[in-house]
């Protein structure tokens, strides 16, 4: 059974950079699609972190695609195998689309150990290495809609010689050819699609290279790799991601991996990126805080009862004044401005929802001062409410940047996100 074949369809290119359109003709039988700039949505084993799928489905706007990892799938592939209808079924997953990436965004990825043949995932049993044989055998098992092919991405911490660079960038063509004759063979992965893995970490020519040698390739979108957060000097970042998106085609999709904070979104979304991963709301949920800034940006008082949450001008306050700085990948523990901590002694009198105006369950039920007591005592359903807010908040700022690019109204959205103006 062919898939239909993914196409980015673009309804506007805001100063030569920034995208705004739908990716369509998404799975194997071409109905989905998913609007960009766009996330997909994270989990783990086909599930959102502390969420049940009937938690989940309470929230509105999800993305179509749902995101799993080999890092978390590699352990179960004699029983995917044995299965034989893939993850999908396996996971109780329904309508979606599924995309395997190789990494879990959200886990620190221990380097030194990729070879020429092999890269190395860790699941909960330790480290897995991977050859270009086990890798196609778990993309088979798994039977996503589309996946990234294998890549060396150990370029990313800095200090890396050039030598290196090329290397990976030589590896990561290597895999992708080794992936593309494997696929054509499979019966399993007929109509599923591939991304090419663009690598080079911070040298210009290297990613230029990566970028132009993927696109000559049958791929149907690329991952951007190497820009995580805290890899490189966020300017650095913006400069090569513009370059490499001059040598992309058009019509594909360009997806991030590693990035998730909203003023990196916003700026990489300036450079020409598509998708991202949604790993950041399990990040801030997992430190025990709530997203809370701001992404209004509209003054129209008939969108007043839809608008997005108005943060309240002392919670940017709060939020600033906490300890900030760049988010490492490996250093999640560390907040950003961008939410505040619920364990805070602060907060246990406050009697007002995480977001004022936010209508998500938690904010609708709750008050701050309730959350501080689960966070305080332990309790698990701290994280379940804490993380129905951070996803119904994070998949609204995405809904918002959608609206501000086609109301040409991105640089008033940054300055809210980034408080720099207060309403």
């Amino acid at each position: 059974m062919a898939g239909g074949r993914m196409k980015l369809e673009l309804s506007r290119v805001v100063q030569g950079k920034s995208r705004l359109g739908v990716l369509k003709g998404l799975g194997r039988t071409g109905k989905h699609s998913l609007e960009v700039p766009g996330c997909l949505l994270y989990t783990h084993l086909g599930t959102v972190p502390h969420l049940t799928q009937d938690t989940l489905h309470t929230l509105s706007s999800l993305p179509s695609v749902t995101q799993v990892s080999l890092s978390h799938v590699a352990e179960h592939q004699e029983v995917l195998e044995e299965f034989k209808v893939g993850f999908r079924k396996f996971a109780g997953l329904h309508d979606t689309v599924l995309y395997c990436s190789l990494h879990d965004p959200a886990a620190p990825c221990p380097t030194g150990y990729t070879t020429n043949k092999t890269v190395s995932v860790w699941g909960s049993g330790g480290r897995i290495e991977v050859t270009a044989a086990k890798f196609m055998a778990l993309q088979a098992a798994v039977q996503p809609d589309w996946y990234h092919s294998m890549a060396d991405g150990e370029t990313w911490q800095g200090n890396t010689s050039r030598k290196r660079v090329r290397k990976s960038v030589d590896r990561t063509l290597a895999h992708l050819d080794e992936c593309l004759l494997a696929h054509q063979k499979s019966r399993e992965l007929d109509g599923v699609e591939v991304f090419g893995v663009v690598e080079g970490g911070d040298i210009l020519d290297e990613r230029l290279r990566s970028a132009r040698e993927t696109a000559k390739r049958p791929v149907a979108g690329f991952c951007l790799d190497g820009f995580q957060t805290g890899a490189m000097d966020s300017a650095l970042r913006a400069q090569l991601m513009a370059a490499v998106a001059k040598e992309l085609p058009e019509d594909k999709p360009r997806l991030l991996q590693g990035v998730g904070r909203p003023d990196e979104v916003l700026a990489c979304v300036e450079a020409g990126v598509d998708l991202f991963e949604s790993f950041f709301p399990f990040q801030v949920t997992e430190r025990g805080c709530a997203l809370s800034f701001s992404f209004d940006f509209s003054p129209d008082p008939e969108r007043a009862g839809s608008a997005p949450p108005a943060v309240l001008e002392q919670d940017h306050v709060e939020a600033v004044a906490e300890p900030n700085g760049e988010l490492r990948v490996d250093d999640q523990t560390q907040m950003t401005r961008f939410e505040i901590s619920l364990k805070d002694e602060r907060y246990r009198d406050d009697f007002r929802p995480l977001v004022e105006g936010c209508g998500c369950y938690c904010c609708k039920n709750h008050q701050r001062a309730y959350l501080h007591h689960l966070l305080v005592t332990n309790e698990l359903l701290a994280s379940v409410l804490l993380m129905i807010h951070n996803t119904a908040h994070y998949h609204g700022f995405f809904g918002a940047l959608r609206e501000a690019l086609a109301a040409d109204q991105l640089d008033l959205l940054k300055r809210r996100v980034l408080s720099e103006d207060k309403k």
